[in-house]
């Protein structure tokens, strides 16, 4: 079903929208989400009319005891109403809708019934609808990192509404700086902003094609040029060039800023690429922290060239290697502890820290970084194997077996993960003396994957010398 615009809906549709639409401006609400919505039973794909009529909902809910941001109703779920709607979903989605925006107009919070819309207007190709329904979710609960994961991607893939998508999920990656999957979200939406400011937009309903939208053939070729992942090394040095020229014109335009350090750093050029980090750095947008990851990368790859330049046959390469590696270590530890200061409630940071400390031998300050990483739901199991290893390392081998059991329980499915644990609970159990509990974790690894490791090596003995 294609979504509509007013010139598209039948006369009776327009008549009630024109209703609607002076009721709404006399601010009778109650009256113009009634109007609205007998609009959307007969024109389902009429956007316009649906973004209206979440205006006027959104009112509704501020006026009403709680506000817009109270929270979702307990019972929503078992509304019968919502039963319904879950019932002609699959069979027929425009009804579901129109159920659930029944819902809506009482209980503008429902994420069931949004989620209703979601699901109805993906089976009917309506994408605006869809981000519609996204961004009123996402709006009513701005740190819900999944919907707002989803609501970002969906807003990159259809092309529509990136403004808002934009600023919510900024907003939740300040508190979350180094949230991987926020930040790829962001990128996802950056680049669907770069193809609209492109006019990229023509290509939609198979008006243009791709060289069109562009200004001239060169800057076609460096577009699609500058998107591979993989870059030859004539392409490279051309678009530096390029980006060089450019720049005495355009000194302030940190995009081009950016771009030029990530190909230096391509092309292993990591002094040229920090120093050109380091100017936007002192900008208005120095605060940015996908810039300062940006920084700690370029740096610890630096190091990591130094150490493959190194020639192997010196008499003191081993010697090199370890100050090359402890110089790392070091670096990554003072960035990461000024990461830890800047932002102390996200976790993940935590987490990373706890890595760099167990690296270093450093047990003490490892333990403690991953009991508060714990706090992460993401890397909640991924730290819990890593304090099992810490009280390990301290010969604490029933506390490490108890996180261990911990974990095995709160880990869904049985993946390269899940293998981990059990394995490492096997090997704990081993330590302790404990040999017949320990084979029966490594049989469980052993039932799914006999070539784990040594499980099969250590399962098939135990069987050989019974």
């Amino acid at each position: 079903m294609a979504e509509k615009n007013i010139n598209q809906i039948s006369a009776d549709a327009r008549r009630l929208h024109t209703k609607a639409v002076e009721a709404a401006q006399r601010e009778n609400t109650d009256y113009a989400i009634t109007l609205y919505c007998q609009v959307l039973e007969k024109e389902p794909g009429f956007y316009e009319c649906r973004r209206a009529l979440r205006v006027e909902e959104f009112k509704k809910a501020a006026a009403s005891s709680g506000g817009f941001f109270k929270k979702m109703m307990s019972g929503a779920g078992s509304s019968p109403l919502l039963a319904k709607a879950k019932m002609a979903l699959s069979k027929s989605p425009a009804e579901a809708m129109a159920i659930a925006e029944q819902i809506l107009t009482t209980d503008f919070t429902n994420a069931s019934a949004h989620r209703i819309i979601v699901d109805a207007s993906v089976a009917l190709e309506m994408p605006n609808t869809t981000v519609l329904a996204l961004e009123t979710m996402a709006k009513n609960s701005p740190k819900d990192k999944a919907l707002l994961i989803e609501y970002a991607n969906m807003v990159a893939e259809t092309g529509t509404g990136s403004a808002t998508a934009e600023k919510i999920l900024n907003d939740l990656i300040r508190s979350s700086p180094y949230d991987q999957d926020l930040l790829q979200a962001q990128k996802n939406l950056s680049a669907h902003k770069t193809m609209n400011e492109g006019g990229y937009g023509a290509l939609e309903g198979g008006g243009g094609s791709f060289r069109d939208v562009l200004r001239n053939k060169d800057e076609s070729v460096s577009l699609e040029q500058a998107n591979r992942v993989q870059k030859s090394e004539d392409v490279t040095e051309r678009l530096i060039r390029e980006y060089e020229e450019r720049l005495p014109r355009e000194p302030d335009n940190l995009k081009l800023l950016r771009s030029l350090a990530e190909l230096y750093t391509q092309k292993t050029q990591f002094d040229k690429a920090l120093e050109l980090y380091d100017r936007i750095k002192k900008s208005d947008m120095g605060g940015d922290a996908t810039l300062d990851r940006a920084i700690m990368e370029t740096t610890v790859r630096k190091f990591d060239a130094q150490t493959k330049l190194l020639d192997p046959t010196a008499p003191d390469y081993e010697e090199q290697k370890a100050r090359i590696a402890a110089e790392k270590v070091e670096f990554q530890m003072i960035d990461c502890q000024k990461r830890v200061e800047k932002y102390p409630t996200d976790m993940g940071i935590r987490f990373e820290m706890g890595q760099l400390y167990f690296q270093a031998g450093k047990i003490a300050e490892a333990t403690a970084e991953f009991q508060k990483a714990q706090g992460n739901p993401h890397k909640r199991i991924a730290a819990m194997n890593y304090l099992s290893q810490c009280f390990a390392k301290r010969k604490m081998y029933d506390m490490a077996a108890r996180k261990l059991q911990e974990a095995i329980k709160e880990k869904p499915g049985f993946d390269e993960e899940k293998k981990d644990l059990v394995y490492n609970l096997g090997c704990m159990l081993e330590s302790m003396g404990k040999k017949e509990e320990a084979i029966e974790q490594f049989k469980i690894i052993y039932e799914m994957d006999i070539s784990y490791r040594d499980v099969g090596a250590k399962v098939e003995s135990f069987y050989s010398g019974q």
